[in-house]
């Protein structure tokens, strides 16, 4: 089982902060793939951090592992 962390926008299309699926061995670039899938969600320019490490589309998520899928933000 690995934990999805959901924020800003993300957090308020899904409805959840978190999601936890049996996805253990996927591609970054294939959990957004499910996630856009899953809940009509668009993550361009989403940043991703495994572990609470940067991480990039081609790395490869581990059983345990929590994925944070960070949407850019601005403000004033």
């Amino acid at each position: 089982m690995i934990k999805i962390l959901l924020f800003a926008r993300l957090q308020e299309v899904i409805g959840k902060d978190q999601v936890e699926v049996e996805k253990a061995g996927s591609t970054v670039s294939h959990l957004k793939e499910w996630l856009q899938e899953e809940y009509a969600v668009g993550l361009e320019n989403t940043m991703t951090a495994i572990n609470e490490q940067y991480a990039y589309d081609d790395e490869v998520v581990q059983e345990g592992d929590t994925i944070a899928f960070i949407p850019p933000v601005s403000g004033g």
